[in-house]
């Protein structure tokens, strides 16, 4: 079936092939300003929720010293001691956490290889495996 175009205005398959072309890449880009908008959207948003974390935390941290100094006043008064006896027993306490994350920690660092034992293993069978027999 013949389109109704004048013979002289009829496009060659190379024309074609180019605005097809054309057409790809322009599509292709449209694509990857999208994808550049959308990532440049969530990264603001993952940057505001960072910052509210960040507070969260400083108030937290605030809000574990007023914890502390109420429990030092607390044990002053229940106790009928003078009040730098309460914050000394809270200072106890607060080394002796201290120390036993700091030792559980340093057992946990001297487990630590340094290296891929059973990747090198590996690796190395696999190369003596490989090579032909002498």
């Amino acid at each position: 079936m013949a389109l109704n175009t004048p013979r002289g205005s009829e496009r060659t398959l190379g024309q074609l092939v180019s605005d097809a072309s054309a057409d790809l890449s322009n599509i292709v880009k449209g694509e990857i300003d999208l994808a550049k908008i959308e990532i440049k959207a969530d990264v603001q948003k993952a940057g505001k929720g960072g910052g509210m974390l960040a507070a969260a935390g400083v108030v937290a941290l605030f809000f574990v010293g007023f914890l502390l100094t109420a429990l030092a006043w607390a044990i002053s008064e229940v106790l009928d001691w003078p009040n730098w006896a309460g914050f000394l027993i809270v200072a106890g306490i607060l080394a002796l956490v201290a120390g036993i994350l700091a030792l559980v920690g340093i057992k946990s660092i001297k487990q630590v290889k340094g290296k891929p034992v059973k990747t090198i293993d590996n690796a190395q069978k696999t190369v003596a495996a490989i090579k032909p027999a002498k």
